[in-house]
């Protein structure tokens, strides 16, 4: 069974920092491109950030530039997202996913976890 499991999640005061992780198991995917996306309370989905599957390319949204920075360790099958100079605009469901192209569209990822609520306070 194919998995994503998310964790890191948690309750921070504005400036502070998060580090979320992603581990993958039931088959490799070192090959695919990975990202993160998340959801706030009545937003739609937001894609964050994504990496291709060499780390070579990466994205992210302007609202998160300069502040998160997303990794992967393809031995270890799992992929992290440092979050640095948090906001309360950040705080949301952040939800990790993977598919065999690079993609920013968050309805193509062909996996997804469950996702791992992030909460900053003000």
């Amino acid at each position: 069974q194919v998995q994503l499991v998310e964790s890191g999640g948690g309750l921070v005061q504005a400036g502070g920092s998060l580090r979320l992780s992603c581990a993958a198991s039931g088959r490799t995917f070192a090959r695919d491109a990975m990202g993160w996306f998340r959801q706030a309370p009545g937003k739609g989905r937001e894609s964050v950030a994504a990496i291709s599957w060499s780390g070579r390319s990466t994205y992210y949204a302007d609202s998160v530039k300069g502040r998160f920075t997303i990794s992967r360790d393809n031995a270890r099958n799992t992929v992290s997202l440092q979050m640095n100079s948090l906001q309360p605009e950040d705080t949301a469901v952040y939800y990790c996913a993977a598919d065999p192209e690079f993609t920013t569209a968050v309805g193509v990822y062909a996996y997804r976890g469950q996702g791992t609520q992030v909460t900053v306070s003000s």
